[in-house]
């Protein structure tokens, strides 16, 4: 099968947006937006490949770069080794010099577009926090609990799994999402009676069972995923069911589960580098662990008591 090595930036302006660019008619997966590189050149290193697109594709002089991502995506015909830049710094006003259309985006908007594959993983990565809180699983309705919950709203956390093992009152979760909304936070439903058609949330979470049972996405795009797995096998089953986001646990041993061995943090960082969609790691994590973990790639670490 073909491997083809490519480059893409990502460019952005005053207002926040995002440029992207859409493939012409003639071009493999004419038609779809994308963001603005192209293929790197026998001899050529990646990021001189990156400069030299942006130049040849938007008449734009880059002046300073960094590596965001980098991801492997096979097609059927075809496998595409891409690194992602975050072009940080550059000069001239983009245009679409070799005739395709351009378009500055802000993020929310870009599910909007047809996108290539690789794009929609990358904007999970962009848009997910580094922290990922997961409810205490019991006593959801107590005083302590609607407590912590407040807590973690005002400490600024921006994704949150509702996880409970019995069945939640809808209006509770209304009660619940409500809050949220007010301060722009992501609640994602980890319940026993998710039907993936409740309204009053922004996503669910799926269990490893769960997952192991389902094997196309049960939810709308615009909505999120997250799914729970323990090893790569898994956390590969999860990425071709299309989730957006994966959980790697345990990373550390943990007082819920002594018994349960850690996969360690050599194991966790080998999932992150086979994946090309975010990963949280999960398990006797705390704030400390954080920077190691944004270091090994992955997107940030999740927990009841993390943070």
């Amino acid at each position: 099968m073909k491997i083809i090595n490519a480059v893409v930036g990502v460019l952005q302006n005053s207002a926040n947006e995002m440029l992207i660019a859409k493939r012409q008619t003639h071009q493999f997966m004419g038609g779809f937006w994308e963001l603005p590189g192209g293929k790197i050149e026998p001899g050529e290193s990646a990021e001189a490949a990156i400069v030299r697109e942006l130049h040849e594709e938007l008449g734009v002089v880059v002046t300073d770069l960094s590596i965001h991502q980098t991801m492997v995506y096979q097609y059927p015909d075809r496998v595409v080794e891409l690194s992602i830049y975050s072009i940080d710094r550059y000069q001239g006003s983009p245009k679409g010099i070799e005739g395709q259309t351009i378009a500055w985006v802000d993020i929310k908007s870009l599910s909007q577009y047809k996108l290539l594959p690789t794009m929609k993983a990358f904007i999970s990565s962009i848009t997910l926090p580094d922290r990922y809180w997961i409810t205490p699983s019991s006593n959801h309705q107590s005083k302590a609990w609607m407590e912590k919950f407040d807590e973690k709203l005002k400490q600024g956390v921006q994704l949150i799994q509702l996880r409970s093992k019995v069945v939640i009152n809808s209006d509770f979760i209304k009660q619940l999402y409500s809050k949220c909304k007010q301060y722009n936070t992501n609640l994602l439903l980890n319940i026993p009676n998710k039907t993936f058609k409740e309204s009053h949330c922004n996503g669910w979470h799926l269990t490893t069972n769960e997952m192991l049972k389902i094997k196309d996405r049960p939810c709308a795009d615009d909505q999120l995923l997250g799914v729970s797995t323990h090893d790569l096998t898994q956390a590969l089953q999860a990425q071709a069911m299309g989730a957006d986001f994966i959980v790697i646990s345990p990373v550390h041993t943990t007082q819920t589960h002594p018994d349960t061995v850690p996969i360690g943090w050599e194991v966790a960082g080998e999932v992150v580098k086979k994946l090309n969609i975010p990963v949280y790691f999960l398990g006797g994590m705390s704030l400390n662990d954080l920077n190691k973990t944004l270091k090994l790639g992955a997107q940030g670490i999740a927990g009841v008591s993390a943070f």
